[in-house]
C-alpha cells in the first residue's frame, strides 16, 4: 500500500468510527424513548439523523475518490468497498432510531398500553449486536462477526413472539388499535436494527476472508432440498 493510499484509508477509518459512535448513541437514546417518550428528544434525533446523512454522503464520496485515484486491489479494495457498505447500513440504523422514537411518542396518549419487557430486552440485544458488529470491524474479528450473525435468529424469534402477542391484543382491545399499531411498528424497527448489525458482520467476513456469506445458509438449504 502506498503512503498516500494508507493515509487516505486511515482517514476513512477514523471518519467511519466517528459515524459509528454517533449512530450507536442515537439508537441508545431512541430505545430509551420506549420507556420515556419525549417529543423534544425525538426532534433532536431527527436533527442528528441529518448529520448522519451528511456523513454517509461524505464517506461515499471519499471512497469513490480513493478508488479513482489509487485503483486499490485485494484487501485494500475490499476495505474501501466495505466502508461504503457499512456507512450505508449505519445510515439506515439512524433512520430506524428516528422511527422508534416517533413510534414511542405515539404511545403518549395511550398510557394504558404498556411496552412489553420483551421488547425492551429485544431492543437491548439488537443494540448489543450492533456494537459487537462494529467491534468485529475494528478488530477484524470474523469469529465475533459470525456470532453476531447467529444472534439474529434469536431476535427473529423474539420478533415473531411479540408480533403474535400484539395481534392478539389488537383483537382483544380494538379501542387501543392506534397505539398498538405504533407498538407493532416499533417491534419491526427494532428487528431491522438487528438485521443491519448482521449485514455489517457479514461485510466484516467479506473484508477479512474475501468470502460473501450473505444468504449462504438459505442457498445451502435450497441446494440440499433440491438434491
Amino acid at each position: 500500500m502506498s503512503v498516500h493510499l494508507q493515509n487516505d484509508v486511515s482517514t476513512l477509518h477514523r471518519d467511519l468510527m466517528s459515524m459509528c459512535s454517533q449512530v450507536e448513541d442515537m439508537i441508545h437514546r431512541a430505545v430509551d424513548q420506549l420507556s420515556r417518550p419525549s417529543f423534544e428528544e425525538t426532534k433532536q434525533l431527527i436533527q442528528d439523523d441529518s448529520q448522519i446523512d451528511a456523513w454517509d454522503v461524505r464517506l461515499e464520496d471519499s471512497c469513490l475518490k480513493i478508488l479513482a485515484l489509487h485503483q486499490p486491489v485485494a484487501i485494500d479494495l475490499r476495505r474501501i468497498t466495505t466502508v461504503m457498505k457499512i456507512s450505508g447500513e449505519l445510515e439506515r440504523v439512524a433512520d430506524l432510531a428516528v422511527n422508534i422514537a416517533e413510534r414511542a411518542c405515539g404511545l403518549l396518549n395511550a398510557p394504558e398500553v404498556v411496552v412489553p419487557d420483551e421488547l425492551k430486552e429485544m431492543a437491548e440485544r439488537a443494540i448489543d449486536m450492533l456494537h459487537r458488529s462494529i467491534d468485529s470491524y475494528v478488530d477484524l474479528n470474523t469469529q465475533l462477526a459470525r456470532e453476531v450473525c447467529q444472534e439474529d435468529d434469536h431476535i427473529d424469534e423474539m420478533n415473531r413472539s411479540l408480533i403474535d402477542r400484539l395481534i392478539k391484543y389488537m383483537h382483544d382491545s380494538p379501542d387501543q388499535l392506534d397505539a398498538l399499531l405504533h407498538l407493532f411498528s416499533a417491534v419491526r424497527q427494532v428487528e431491522r436494527v438487528a438485521d443491519h448489525a448482521t449485514n455489517i458482520a457479514e461485510d466484516v467476513v467479506y473484508l477479512v476472508e474475501g468470502r460473501i456469506i450473505r444468504h449462504a445458509r438459505k442457498l445451502a438449504e435450497e441446494r440440499q432440498s433440491s438434491s
